[in-house]
């Protein structure tokens, strides 16, 4: 079995980013992006944009651990 956990608070520290600054970038809501790191959803064209503004995959979006 697969536990799959959000690694986007660990991204935004790495970067130096806030949700704002982040919703700022993406057009995606900063409660939206909450949502997101406490792993209670994902809409897929959040993390489309996510991705993007961080230039990263998607999948490196979450931590998979097995």
């Amino acid at each position: 079995m697969f536990a799959i956990k959000p690694r986007l608070n660990d991204l935004m520290k790495q970067r130096g980013l806030t949700q704002m600054k982040l919703s700022e970038m993406t057009g995606v809501p900063q409660s939206s992006i909450s949502r997101f790191d406490r792993n209670t959803q994902h809409i897929d064209w959040h993390l489309f944009k996510i991705a993007k503004a961080l230039e990263i995959s998607i999948e490196d979006l979450f931590e998979i651990e097995e």
